[in-house]
């Protein structure tokens, strides 16, 4: 959710989403590090694969392919992949209409500078 809404440059849910995610993680790590996941060793396998899945929803030139969806059937079964998607889904459409309005951050997660 927080890569998403970095994609998207929702102020608003990368506050809130930033908050869960470090509450789950117990720490900052891995919220630093989501920008540029790639480059972390703070991420699973299944982890990368969610946020490879994630940005290729997201990113308008980008494709899921065959490798990925393999991927994914790693760790989640059908039904899990439909929730994922659902919630990347819904995670994409929240952003854009924030963002379109310009919702402020609310002060839930520290946010990185303007």
């Amino acid at each position: 959710m927080v890569r998403v809404s970095q994609i998207s440059w929702c102020r608003f849910c990368v506050d809130i989403n930033a908050s869960l995610l470090v509450e789950r993680a117990g720490s900052l790590e891995k919220l630093e590090a989501s920008e540029k996941w790639r480059e972390s060793e703070l991420f699973s396998k299944k982890e990368r694969a969610v946020l490879q899945y994630a940005e290729a929803i997201t990113y308008p030139d980008q494709q899921v392919s065959d490798e990925l969806m393999a991927r994914l059937r790693a760790f989640f079964n059908e039904d899990g992949i439909i929730e994922l998607t659902g919630l990347i889904a819904f995670q994409n459409i929240s952003s854009r209409f924030n963002s379109a309005l310009y919702v402020p951050a609310q002060g839930f997660c520290r946010l990185p500078p303007d």
